[in-house]
C-alpha cells in the first residue's frame, strides 16, 4: 500500500525516528501508525541494548530545585560525546533524571550497587514476616524474592517508575533516549539534598 508522507510525518514527530526508519516501519505494519510505534520501539530497545557498556566520558551535570528551594538534586549523566551532550534530549533526560531523584529519592543507581549484607538482612525481615504469617516453608523463599523486588523498585533508579509515567521505568526512559541518540547513556553519580536532612549520594 501507498504510505502517505503526513502520516511518516506524524510517525517521526511521535517517536524522533529518521524519516526512512519511519517510512519502512509503516510498510511493515500496513499503514498503521500504532502497531508502527510499537515495531520502532522494539528495534530501538533492541539497537539500545547493543550500545549499553561503550564508554562514556562526556555529558553534563544537571541539577533540579523544587517550589520552595527546600528540596534539590543534582545528577552527572554520561554519554559518548560531546555532541550528543548538547543535544535536546539528552538535556531534556537530565533535567527528568534530576526532578526524579528529588521527587522519589532513590539511594543507589542500580540493584547491583545495593550492599550484599543489606539485601540479606532485608530477605531475613521477609521471610520472618511470611513464616509469622503462618506461610508454608516452600513459599516463604518465594515471597521474600518477590518483597525484595519492591524493595528495589523503591530504592534503585533505574528500576523506579517514572513519575511523569509509571506505565514506564527510569531505565525505559533513558533506553529510549539511547535509541534516540544512538549513544550509550550512563548515570555516573547524584545527590539529593532536603533542607535539615543529610545529603543521599
Amino acid at each position: 500500500m501507498a504510505i502517505k508522507a503526513e502520516d511518516v510525518k506524524k510517525l517521526r514527530e511521535k517517536t524522533g525516528t529518521g524519516m526512512m526508519d519511519c517510512r519502512k516501519a509503516l510498510e511493515e505494519t500496513d499503514g498503521n501508525i500504532e502497531k508502527a510505534i510499537e515495531l520502532l520501539r522494539k528495534q530501538g530497545a533492541a539497537s539500545a541494548e547493543k550500545r549499553i557498556g561503550r564508554a562514556t566520558n562526556q555529558g553534563i551535570v544537571e541539577s533540579y530545585i523544587h517550589t520552595g528551594a527546600r528540596l534539590g538534586s543534582m545528577v552527572e549523566l554520561n554519554c559518548e560525546t560531546d555532541f550528543v551532550a548538547k543535544t535536546d534530549d539528552f538535556k531534556s533526560l537530565a533535567r527528568e533524571l534530576a526532578m526524579q531523584i528529588a521527587a522519589m529519592s532513590p539511594r543507589f543507581i542500580t540493584r547491583e550497587q545495593v550492599d550484599k549484607e543489606l539485601v540479606e538482612k532485608e530477605l531475613e525481615i521477609y521471610r520472618s514476616l511470611a513464616r509469622s504469617d503462618g506461610k508454608p516453608e516452600q513459599v516463604v523463599e518465594r515471597i521474600a524474592q518477590g518483597k525484595l523486588d519492591k524493595f528495589y523498585q523503591d530504592v534503585c533508579l533505574f528500576e523506579q517508575s517514572y513519575v511523569k509515567d509509571p506505565g514506564k521505568s527510569v531505565k525505559d526512559l533513558i533506553t529510549e533516549t539511547i535509541a534516540k541518540t544512538g549513544e550509550n547513556i550512563s548515570v555516573k553519580r547524584f545527590i539529593r539534598f532536603h533542607l535539615g536532612e543529610d545529603g543521599q549520594a
